[in-house]
């Protein structure tokens, strides 16, 4: 199978022998809350029998959190699983999207035989979403999708403008897609989320614990909608038994550790701050990214293989429509960890020069 995102470390041990130190895959860097790991764990005395199928414990965990009815939440096998249900149940037969953008949507859009209408983000505005993207909705757009933050630019879109282009797909009669998955990184996430939009229909929000709460390997995620019809069809689209019994455990557990979110925002802030100043040093192209990962060019077309060499991996951004060689993303990590790169990093930037 093509492995077209990051976060491929099966591949590299294949590949070297070894596990890689990975900044690829925009996860936590802390892990997993202690907490969520404790309630995973303890949630394998009861393998032997299946998870709830309804996941109403998370939901309604999750509508306590995000203030909305358990009956508008539809949880999932992370955000992956989400994104083609929603594809799928809605069929829009035309579908907006920014590019560069994560490459799932037009993978899922094209598999479902929807026309793809691409908008192509610019290096001049630090790829963020214009003014002029309202044009381009029009009757036939069924489905726009925004990433917020963007990925892999890291960066947001106004509110102000985000609300317009919510307003104009309504008017339109079609269904904005918003992906708020890197959300919980931002600083002032509760100026950008579009959850206060739920009831007036037209919107379908997802989010997932993989990144914020590191739990990619258990596979969690859900989407709220403020058309309970629709959350029924997204439920209905699942494979039975879709969330494992300790990722729901996990999940409950998660939302309920303030100090986790703190002290990781608090992380990702700072490392984030240093990885940019860092780069710009060697003489980088960086677009300044608000959510844990940095986007970044370099004059080294094969640097994701050197670096692989030593031992890191790093996400090259080829395969991104809108993105030519010579694009890199990578995730903030630890200060260590960082560092480690931003050292290895120097050997072949600076040798190239």
């Amino acid at each position: 199978m093509e492995q077209i995102h990051g976060g491929d470390w099966a591949a590299f041990r294949t590949t070297y022998g070894t596990d890689p130190l990975d900044f690829s895959a925009n996860v936590s860097p802390l892990g997993m809350p202690e907490d969520a790991r404790k309630a995973a764990e303890e949630a394998l005395e009861t393998i032997s029998r299946y998870p709830d199928p309804a996941c109403r414990e998370l939901r309604r965990a999750l509508g306590e959190f995000h203030g909305v009815s358990p009956e508008n939440i539809v949880c999932g096998a992370g955000a992956a699983d989400l994104i083609r249900r929603i594809v799928f149940v809605l069929r829009p037969e035309k579908a907006l999207v920014p590019a560069p953008s994560f490459t799932e949507y037009e993978r899922v859009l094209e598999q479902a035989g929807c026309e793809v209408e691409r908008y192509f983000l610019t290096e001049d505005a630090q790829f963020r979403i214009g003014e002029d993207f309202l044009t381009r909705i029009t009757e036939e757009t069924g489905l726009v999708i925004l990433c917020e933050p963007g990925n892999p630019s890291g960066v947001t879109t106004a509110p102000g403008l985000l609300r317009r282009i919510l307003e104009k797909i309504r008017h339109t009669g079609g269904y904005l897609l918003a992906d708020e998955c890197f959300l919980p990184f931002l600083e002032d996430a509760a100026a950008h989320t579009l959850l206060p939009e739920l009831p007036g229909g037209g919107l379908i929000i997802l989010r997932a614990f993989t990144k914020f709460y590191g739990m990619a390997g258990l596979r969690l995620g859900y989407a709220m909608t403020g058309d309970r019809k629709l959350a029924g069809d997204l439920a209905g689209a699942a494979q039975p038994w879709p969330v494992s019994s300790p990722a729901q455990a996990a999940g409950i557990a998660a939302l309920s550790d303030t100090a986790y979110a703190d002290t990781l925002r608090d992380l990702i802030r700072k490392e984030r701050e240093n990885l940019q100043k860092a780069l710009l040093a060697m003489g980088l192209t960086v677009i300044p990214g608000e959510a844990n990962f940095l986007l970044f060019r370099a004059p080294v077309t094969d640097l994701g293989e050197k670096l692989a060499r030593e031992g890191i991996l790093i996400r090259d951004c080829r395969a991104f429509p809108g993105l030519a060689e010579g694009w890199y993303r990578i995730a903030v990590r630890s200060s260590t960890d960082n560092a480690r790169l931003i050292e290895t990093l120097k050997k072949h930037v600076m040798r190239s020069e």
